[in-house]
């Protein structure tokens, strides 16, 4: 199956889903061979119903099955719509590659920086990607980080990876290592979240995460890694991984992550903006697993110079 670009869709064409992508999201089928068409179109096809699937409508979360026949319409973009990530971008992540091998590769993804295009980011890691190895024939993300947590972010490059890998993750067999910078000294020893999550939206449209009895299960261990007068540096441990996890969680039990608009404290953000602190201070600093074929991977991602210099105004 060839890649597609937007150029070549000048009237419908057809696709044939072959075995290796069986089971795959449609939404992400569209993305990896639509070379060059933003994510925002490929959704806005979708919602419209101009994809079918065995000539019947989809939702973008259909799982594709072998044999399965795409009809794709031609595809117009508009005069506005970018369609390939900024060299700066590209060769901003093309840097921060920090491990890679036949089946994967991990970015220490810089904050501020989205994993994929979308709610109002034309482009992210995953497109800068595929930018910088357009003869690549496979990368897909394998999990999420917030657009201002940087750290260690995997991309699979083969199908059959990115299921072993979304297994490791679904059982829990992937071990998840933050650093955050708190609000405020740390008396406990290592503690154990246990606080169920449930996200709600706001009429703004801001996503915003609860603690609610009714929410999904969330567990994270924070333990002290270095204590200063108005702050504690910590180490997370993921048990789960919800949206925001941490973040809420750390605000809930009075201990806020420096930096956090949305659940943090605002007081304490202006006191670290004073020290150089102009991000969320949450850090995806290692990960590590088993592949079933007894491989063993752990990757750790070095904390930025920002960072760094706060710590260091810290003392």
């Amino acid at each position: 199956m060839n890649d597609l670009t937007y150029k070549s869709l000048q009237k419908p064409s057809f696709l044939e889903i072959e075995p290796d992508r069986d089971g795959q999201r449609i939404d992400n089928f569209l993305v990896s061979q639509l070379k060059g068409v933003p994510k925002s179109h490929i959704y806005r096809i979708l919602r419209k119903g101009e994809v079918r699937v065995n000539k019947g409508r989809v939702k973008a979360d259909y799982r594709l099955k072998a044999g399965d026949l795409i009809r794709l319409p031609p595809i117009r973009l508009s005069e506005k719509e970018a369609t390939t990530p900024g060299a700066k971008l590209i060769e901003l992540i093309d840097k921060h590659i920090i491990y890679e091998d036949k089946k994967l590769l991990v970015i220490n993804k810089p904050s501020g920086v989205a994993v994929h295009g979308g709610s109002g980011v034309s482009f992210g890691v995953i497109e800068a990607i595929r930018a910088l190895r357009p003869d690549s024939p496979y990368f897909e993300l394998v999990h999420r980080l917030d657009r201002e947590t940087s750290g260690c972010l995997i991309i699979a490059k083969k199908r059959s990876a990115l299921r072993q890998l979304h297994e490791l993750f679904r059982t829990d067999q992937m071990q998840k290592q933050y650093i955050a910078l708190v609000k405020g000294p740390w008396k406990d020893g290592k503690r154990k979240v246990d606080l169920p999550l449930r996200k709600n939206v706001l009429r703004s449209g801001e996503r915003m995460v609860e603690v609610l009895n009714d929410g999904k299960e969330a567990i994270s261990y924070f333990e002290l890694i270095e204590r200063y007068k108005t702050a504690s540096l910590m180490r997370v441990t993921l048990k789960t991984g919800r949206t925001h996890q941490i973040r809420v969680h750390a605000a809930h039990i009075g201990h806020p992550v420096a930096g956090d608009p949305k659940y943090g404290d605002s007081t304490f953000n202006q006191s670290m903006r004073a020290l150089g602190l102009n991000r969320l201070f949450l850090h995806a600093a290692y990960i590590g697993f088993c592949l079933p074929d007894g491989e063993e991977i752990s990757v750790s991602a070095p904390l930025s110079d920002e960072l760094q210099q706060v710590l260091h105004k810290l003392h």
